[in-house]
């Protein structure tokens, strides 16, 4: 009975994966090991197994950045210099479009100390209500209902370390890929254009939703990564 178990599961392994063939070490219970020569069928799941792979390494990529900045947000509401120092590069660059007086996050960084402006980014919270991430480039946006303004954050993660913030206060951001963008974030470099310009046909992946709670019309704006 054993012996024809034996071959009813052989030939189903034939059918399985084709020709095979099988060695068997020189120790006893040790069981053997299967040499899968080519097969078209295997390579196919080889393939899709390595496909797999990569995607799971782009979703940790993913993850892990979402996870940096977060802590960044968390440094600053803490207003833990130490830890934000830890997190971002020592010659951070940054970008701003909105009005001058919501330059809160520069304040912050710089520990700028300009009388009332000081006080007002003092109490300011960037509490992001979504964090989502496109390979190197990290977007989070949120609100604040007090002061009526609504901010997008664009943040590039290298190696680890957030490199760049691209900030937008009372702007509609439209988000554009034209490429791979861990390739184009070798770069350093993104494109910024007005939203009614043509932007090529680009895909869009991302657009702000907190802006119109201002209650006001605010400029547009497309940055493609």
């Amino acid at each position: 009975m054993a012996e024809n178990h034996n071959n009813a599961f052989n030939a189903y392994t034939r059918r399985t994966l084709g020709s095979y063939s099988y060695t068997t070490p020189n120790h006893e219970n040790c069981g053997s090991s299967i040499m899968i020569p080519n097969n078209p069928r295997f390579r196919h799941f080889q393939h899709e197994l390595a496909n797999s792979q990569e995607a799971l390494l782009v979703d940790a990529a993913d993850s892990s950045n979402i996870k940096l900045v977060r802590a960044f947000y968390d440094a600053l509401s803490a207003r833990d210099s130490h830890a934000v120092l830890n997190l971002v590069a020592p010659d951070l660059e940054w970008w701003f479009h909105g009005p001058p007086s919501c330059q809160f996050l520069k304040r912050l960084l710089t520990g700028e100390s300009s009388s009332s402006a000081s006080t007002a980014a003092g109490s300011f919270e960037f509490v992001p209500l979504s964090v989502v991430s496109f390979g190197s480039t990290v977007i989070a946006e949120g609100r604040d209902a007090v002061r009526s303004v609504a901010w997008v954050h664009a943040w590039t993660v290298t190696d680890g370390i957030i490199t760049q913030v691209r900030e937008y206060f009372n702007t509609s951001l439209t988000v554009t890929k034209i490429g791979d963008s861990d390739s184009d974030s070798d770069s350093g470099e993104s494109e910024i254009v007005p939203a009614s310009s043509d932007s090529g046909g680009f895909p869009c992946v991302w657009e702000s939703s907190v802006s119109g709670f201002t209650g006001k019309s605010v400029p547009g704006l497309v940055l493609a990564i």
